[in-house]
């Protein structure tokens, strides 16, 4: 893997506004991004301008204030809030004499430094080597003559074409073992479904809390901070909000405006959960100021993984910093759309756990059914797990129940329980009435 350094280091950072958004980014965040990394920052230089500069990315004049910032502060690394191509990054390393990354190359080392579990630390190299390997120009123009000395020259394999080689075999390698991963990951999911729990996913801008809410409803204790991308490995916990009524909840990495492609695809196997969710909880932050740009960043990152489908609960968090108070915002059917909470105070999280139940109960079909006196198994187990919502006796013995149950749920239970599926009939409610 590629090694991080762990001093603090130093940078220049370069910011440019553009009256274009498909090179726009925001500097506050960028600020942020750096921040995130363990990076000091000695000098901001900003301008704005209507279009890239094909060869440095910025103009001359701007590229001379960068050198002059350079040569007084001496930073380790000059990073741009943007993506710049390899050639651009060789022409600017040449002119100002500093290592040069852009922000997908920021954004990646600070993925390197919060991977803790196996399968997110082969991700993150993959998508690191991945997007080394179309930059290897830079800074290999010395190497780019054939090996070997006298009595050896001819055609043989450049030094630029060994690295390109030897990448291109570990990049091979990691996506073997995260097949492994993906298959265990899908094993884990088939069991998931089996267990006809409902799963329901985290999403949101990264810093917008999710973690903190997650460990507010869960315990779990996942690590918090008030940093982007404070959470990237996926955490998933039972949770259950009512007796005999449970839930799968996971969290998952923080979304990012313009997330690399290299990234959305190296971590496909962790948004693998979100695309399977049964729902899609969105954590906003209600004090950001473009909460509504996050929102369509977000569900355009959605849309990529193909999750453009799972219904989503919209969860405007952070209500503690201004004057918004808890409360819950439902459709013309009843069901929740919206709730407004702090996960940090608590307060309005029982919406939350609410709205849960709430979809929890939607899934489930009520129905009305005859146990026989041999199911009396069955019965205890359906009273164990709360999907009893009324019961009488049919004085032979039996019971006519009315419960909250899916059919292929029923049926594993009258499996576990040595019942025939067949002997378990439903009724018509005007019977259970009668009875």
């Amino acid at each position: 893997m590629i090694e991080t350094p762990t001093g603090r280091e130093t940078a220049v950072l370069v910011h440019i506004e553009f009256r274009s958004a498909a090179f726009s980014e925001d500097r506050d965040e960028f600020i942020q991004l750096v921040a995130s990394a363990g990076i000091t920052t000695l000098s901001i230089v900003s301008c704005n301008k209507n279009e890239p500069n094909p060869r440095f990315f910025i103009g001359t004049g701007k590229l001379a204030e960068v050198r002059q910032a350079v040569e007084q502060h001496r930073p380790d690394v000059v990073i741009f809030n943007h993506s710049i191509s390899p050639a651009q990054a060789r022409n600017l390393e040449k002119e100002l004499g500093c290592r040069v990354i852009d922000r997908v190359e920021l954004i990646l080392d600070i993925f390197a430094q919060r991977a803790r579990s196996h399968e997110g630390k082969l991700q993150v190299e993959l998508a690191q080597l991945q997007n080394l390997s179309t930059r290897l120009i830079r800074g290999w123009t010395h190497l780019e003559r054939q090996k070997g000395g006298i009595g050896l020259r001819g055609p043989g394999e450049t030094q630029l074409e060994t690295d390109r080689r030897l990448i291109a075999r570990r990049i091979k390698t990691i996506k073997a073992r995260l097949d492994k991963v993906r298959s265990h990951r899908k094993q884990s999911a088939k069991k998931r479904k089996r267990s006809e729990l409902p799963v329901l996913s985290f999403v949101g801008y990264t810093n917008a809390g999710k973690s903190t809410l997650f460990n507010s409803l869960t315990g779990a204790g996942v690590y918090v901070a008030d940093q982007l991308f404070a959470t990237l490995d996926p955490t998933a916990r039972r949770l259950e909000i009512a007796p005999g009524i449970r839930v799968i909840l996971t969290d998952t990495v923080g979304f990012i405006r313009h997330i690399p492609h290299d990234l959305i695809e190296a971590f496909h196997a962790t948004l693998e959960e979100t695309r399977t969710a049964d729902l899609l909880l969105h954590v906003i932050d209600v004090n950001d100021n473009q909460r509504y740009e996050h929102i369509e960043q977000v569900n355009d990152v959605i849309r990529q993984i193909g999750a453009a489908d799972v219904p989503q609960l919209e969860i405007y968090n952070k209500i503690d910093k201004c004057d918004q108070s808890a409360r819950m915002e439902c459709d013309s059917t009843g069901m929740p759309q919206r709730i407004w909470l702090s996960a940090r105070t608590g307060a309005g999280v029982d919406l939350l756990v609410s709205a849960i139940r709430r979809f929890a109960a939607m899934r489930s079909q009520r129905r009305r059914m005859y146990l026989p006196p041999s199911a009396g198994k069955l019965r205890a187990h359906l009273f164990d797990i709360g999907a009893v919502y009324n019961e009488c006796q049919d004085g032979k013995g039996g019971w006519i129940m009315e419960v909250d149950m899916e059919e292929s749920r029923l049926q594993r239970l009258c499996a576990d329980s040595s019942v025939e599926a067949d002997q378990v009939a439903d009724i018509p409610a005007r019977i259970l009435r009668s009875a």
